[in-house]
């Protein structure tokens, strides 16, 4: 009997090793290259105290390795990315915030020559206007990507950036909490841009994009000036297409003067001619030639700086128009399902909830377990099973509770 326990305790205790040998292989990867880190850190102008006061005791957080390569700017289809990001909600609350930040949106745009409407659209798109910052402490995150997966020279410099924004006092580190790849604050500067480009607006001898709107504000036109912003130019419009027309020349780099594209047919959506001139624009069609056109010009490259990808420098510059005044796009998506704005995802939710799902809170963010009941719901309604909160399924559920 003895000898039988004795195997099988053998066997559990393999058991077990075998279980914890990924995640105790990690933390000792981690741990030999944190050394690395705390000795290549004095040469980045990190003092040995820093460090040791802020990174000595950190542990990986793995999970953020899953959204290198998973960006939602390009694996979501562009009309569910700006329903989401561009809605009457948004829209109403950023004017809201135009009215209530008036007289230091007058400063800014004095200053850096950047209006008011397309600031505050960076404001909304990052961060819901403040609302959401991240949760995930910033030194964590940079660490890890310092140590595992790809680009780590690139993080490592985010991640020794970090500690010296804590060093220099700019901003407390328990407030230094952000996205996965490390962008915090009101409008989720990356800590290098934090360094080039953030500003002390506020007066305080501080630079701190996390608890104040006016450093966010102007630090956020300061970055589009220099990435070449220009008042006496917006960052585009929609057009209309001539029918037949040769998309060949098509992307956003492929920048040629106003009067080329008019020269082949191109207006105005409205069918109005386009504005005269020599004015260098490109034609971009995020969703191809049956989806809406538009002719962009160096602004828009602008704030595809603050990014880099053309489905976000889209959710800023039409969300600056709504702020304007203006209305949504006048071609439609070519999609027979159409994305949702926040406030149906959080509806989608909680007819989820209602039918027994265990989803969480509704929140209007469609995560894994959102995903999963949907595509349970999906099944039963026979419905394509592909976890995509678009208008079917959010029509099909409503039917389904009787609220049609």
């Amino acid at each position: 009997m003895s000898m039988r326990r004795s195997i099988l305790s053998s066997a559990l205790s393999l058991c077990l090793l075998s279980t914890a040998t990924p995640a105790l292989a990690d933390e000792a990867a981690f741990a030999a290259c944190l050394s690395g880190l705390r000795a290549e850190a004095a040469a980045k102008g990190v003092s040995r105290t820093t460090f040791d006061a802020h990174a000595a005791g950190l542990a990986p957080d793995m999970a953020v390795l899953g959204f290198l390569d998973a960006q939602p700017e390009f694996i979501t289809p562009i009309w569910d990315y700006m329903a989401g990001l561009v809605d009457e909600e948004r829209v109403a609350d950023g004017r809201a915030m135009l009215a209530e930040w008036r007289a230091v949106l007058a400063r800014v745009e004095a200053e850096y020559a950047v209006d008011a409407a397309t600031v505050v659209a960076v404001w909304g798109v990052e961060s819901n206007y403040g609302r959401n910052f991240g949760s995930r402490p910033l030194l964590t995150s940079l660490s890890t990507l310092s140590c595992f997966g790809r680009r780590q020279a690139f993080f490592r410099g985010e991640f020794f950036t970090t500690l010296k924004i804590i060093q220099d006092g700019h901003v407390a580190p328990e407030r230094l909490t952000g996205s996965w790849a490390g962008a915090f604050g009101h409008t989720q500067f990356m800590p290098s841009t934090f360094m080039r480009l953030a500003v002390d607006f506020d007066g305080d001898g501080r630079r701190d994009l996390v608890d104040s709107v006016p450093d966010a504000l102007a630090s956020t036109a300061n970055f589009l000036k220099r990435a070449g912003w220009r008042s006496d130019q917006p960052w585009g419009f929609e057009v209309s297409l001539p029918r037949g027309f040769d998309t060949a020349g098509a992307g956003r780099r492929n920048k040629q003067p106003m009067s080329d594209w008019a020269a082949r047919g191109v207006r105005r959506v409205d069918g109005s001619p386009l504005p005269a001139g020599a004015t260098p624009v490109g034609l971009l069609l995020p969703a191809g030639q049956p989806g809406p056109a538009f002719l962009v010009t160096r602004n828009f490259d602008a704030l595809y700086s603050y990014n880099a990808a053309e489905s976000y420098g889209l959710a800023i510059a039409h969300l600056s128009d709504r702020l304007r005044g203006a209305g949504s796009f006048v071609t439609a998506w070519p999609t027979d399902d159409p994305g949702l704005s926040r406030a149906e995802r959080r509806e989608l939710q909680q007819l989820l909830i209602e039918r027994g799902h265990d989803i969480g809170a509704a929140d209007g963010m469609i995560g894994a377990r959102t995903r999963e009941a949907l595509k349970l719901e999906q099944l039963r309604l026979g419905l394509t099973a592909d976890g995509r909160a678009g208008l079917r399924a959010l029509v099909a559920l409503r039917a389904q509770a009787g609220r049609q």
